[in-house]
């Protein structure tokens, strides 16, 4: 894939300062989104390292979905969505995690077969709480993490040390 067409889809994401909270600096990638060219461009650079190694991709609420959708409509897998508590009917399995300005909890149902060949997708990767718990939840529902993958790396915030091994297309401070 051309670099012109990654570097222009980075081009696209907006920073928002001070949302949600004061000092946090938003990454807004609704315009990215918004362009075919660039999702396409994103969406095949998310998938590259892991391509033919995933039976199926585990989007993590909210933006992670949407990338999640490309991801698994590219690859020809199925989609598991990962929610935040209290968002599905029947959740299999939860954990809770800290984030870079408070706690919070997923689950999923138990839609993932066992022993699933699973494609963790996120948006960002800030501390890495959110990624870890994915993985644990993933891992308590019978699936095996052969990849996790984000759009966007906050490097300074460390998330990568808590994280592991992680592929991401755009890394910024």
């Amino acid at each position: 894939m051309p670099e012109d067409a990654l570097a222009r889809a980075e081009s696209l994401i907006r920073t928002i300062p001070d949302y949600p909270e004061p000092g946090i600096l938003f990454r807004d990638i609704t315009p990215l989104l918004a362009d075919a060219a660039a999702l396409r461009a994103v969406t095949e650079a998310l998938i590259a390292p892991f391509a033919g190694e995933f039976d199926i991709v585990a989007g993590v609420e909210a933006r992670g979905f949407l990338l999640a959708g490309a991801i698994a409509l590219t690859a020809d897998v199925g989609l598991v969505p990962i929610r935040k508590a209290g968002k599905l009917p029947r959740p299999a399995a939860s954990v809770s995690y800290a984030l870079e300005y408070g706690t919070a909890t997923i689950e999923a149902h138990d839609d993932l077969p066992a022993g699933a060949r699973v494609l963790l997708v996120d948006d960002v990767l800030a501390t890495g709480g959110t990624l870890v718990a994915a993985r644990e939840l993933v891992e308590a529902l019978g699936g095996v993490v052969v990849g996790t993958t984000v759009l966007m790396e906050l490097e300074a915030l460390g998330g990568r040390a808590v994280v592991g091994e992680v592929h991401s297309v755009v890394r910024t401070e």
